[in-house]
C-alpha cells in the first residue's frame, strides 16, 4: 500500500486525487473515486449553489468516505457563500484553484476543513502555504483545462523543494497512469491529482461527444487556448481553437469571452449529458497531453485501483530486490 503524507491527512488509502473538474467530476464519479479508496472531488465551478448543495448530499449518498469541493474563486463573492455552504453540508476539504483570502482559510479552518490550492509556479506555492493552505497542488502546463507555462516534471520538485517540509505537494499535469503517480513520488510529491483519464469512465458527467473526443485525440492534439473563457485553458484543438488563433484581436477578458463562448454555442459543459445542440468540431472539450494514452472507457474504481498496482509495479522495477 502506497501510504504517504496526503493519504494520511486525508484519511483515504490510496495517494490518487480526482481533479474538480467543472461539468464533469458530479456525485457518481466522485463517490465512485473515494469509495475505492481515492479522494473523490466535487468540480463546483459550473454549478450553482442550490446544485452543488445537491451535488454534495448526492454523494453522501453513495460514500462515506471523505471527499472535496472544488470552487471558482474568480469570484469572491459566490465564492464565501458556498464555503459556508459546503462547511454547512458536511464536505471536509475546500480546494480552490486560485488565491485563498485569509478570511475563507480562517473559516474553513475554525470548522476542521481542510484547504487546497491549485498552484502553477513556486511562488504560488509559497504564497498559499504562508496563507494557510494546509496542502498544494503543483499543476503543469500538460493539464487539461486552465492551466499555466511550466511543465509538471521541472514544477513539481521545484515546488517540493520550497513548501514541501511544511505541507503535502500533489503533482498535476499529464498524469495517466501509475507510471505517472510513480513518477509522482519520486519527485517528492505525496500523490497525484488526476483529471482528463477520470473524464473517459462511465460515472464522468460529460457534453456530448467528449469521450469520443478523447478517444480519438492524439498527445499533440491539444492546444493552449483562451477561446473558451479568456483564460488559457487546454483544450482538444478544434475549428474554435483555430478561430481565435487566426483572429486573435477578437478575444475578451475572462469572463466575458465565456459569455461569448456560451453565446456562440460552443461551452457546454455546465449542462453536460443533457446539453443540446453540440458541434464536436467547435466545442470545448478540455483536455490534458495524457489524452494520447486514452484508448477505452474504463470505470473509476478500476482505474484508482490500476494507479496503485502500476505504480508500485514501476517503483518495484526502479529498486530491484538484490
Amino acid at each position: 500500500m502506497l501510504r504517504t503524507r496526503l493519504t494520511d491527512m486525508l484519511g483515504i488509502e490510496h495517494p490518487v486525487m480526482l481533479a474538480g473538474m467543472g461539468g464533469v467530476s458530479y456525485h457518481r464519479l466522485v463517490a465512485a473515486v473515494s469509495e475505492a479508496g481515492g479522494f473523490g472531488c466535487l468540480g463546483a465551478g459550473a454549478m450553482t449553489s442550490e446544485q452543488m448543495v445537491d451535488e454534495i448530499r448526492k454523494t453522501k449518498d453513495l460514500t462515506d468516505k471523505p471527499f472535496g469541493v472544488d470552487l471558482l474563486t474568480a469570484l469572491p463573492d459566490q465564492m464565501m457563500q458556498n464555503v459556508q455552504l459546503l462547511i454547512a453540508e458536511g464536505a471536509p476539504v475546500f480546494v480552490a484553484a486560485l488565491g485563498v483570502p485569509s478570511e475563507v482559510i480562517d473559516l474553513c479552518h475554525d470548522n476542521n476543513v481542510l484547504v487546497v490550492n491549485m498552484c502553477g509556479k513556486v511562488r504560488h506555492a509559497v504564497a498559499a502555504v504562508e496563507a494557510g493552505c494546509d496542502l498544494v497542488v503543483a499543476q503543469g502546463t500538460e493539464a487539461g483545462g486552465h492551466t499555466g507555462t511550466v511543465a509538471t516534471f521541472p514544477l513539481v520538485p521545484q515546488i517540493v523543494d520550497a513548501v514541501g517540509e511544511r505541507v503535502p505537494v500533489v503533482a498535476a499535469g499529464g498524469i495517466f497512469d501509475g507510471r505517472g503517480l510513480a513518477a509522482a513520488l519520486m519527485l517528492g510529491a505525496d500523490g497525484v491529482w488526476v483529471g482528463t483519464r477520470f473524464i473517459a469512465t462511465p460515472e464522468a458527467r460529460s457534453a456530448p461527444g467528449y469521450k469520443d473526443a478523447l478517444l480519438a485525440t492524439g498527445e499533440d492534439g491539444t492546444v493552449v487556448s483562451r477561446a473558451f473563457s479568456g483564460k488559457p485553458m487546454r483544450v482538444v484543438r478544434n475549428q474554435t481553437t483555430q478561430h481565435y488563433e487566426e483572429h486573435p484581436e477578437e478575444l475578451k477578458p475572462f469572463p466575458e469571452q465565456m459569455m461569448v463562448a456560451v453565446g456562440d454555442g460552443v461551452l457546454h459543459l455546465p449542462q453536460g449529458d443533457e446539453a443540446e445542440g453540440v458541434d464536436p468540431q467547435r466545442e470545448c472539450y478540455p483536455a490534458g497531453q495524457g489524452v494520447g494514452a486514452i484508448h477505452e472507457i474504463v470505470p473509476a474504481a478500476d482505474l484508482v485501483h490500476r494507479f496503485v498496482e502500476e505504480a508500485e509495479a514501476a517503483l518495484a522495477r526502479a529498486a530491484p530486490t538484490r
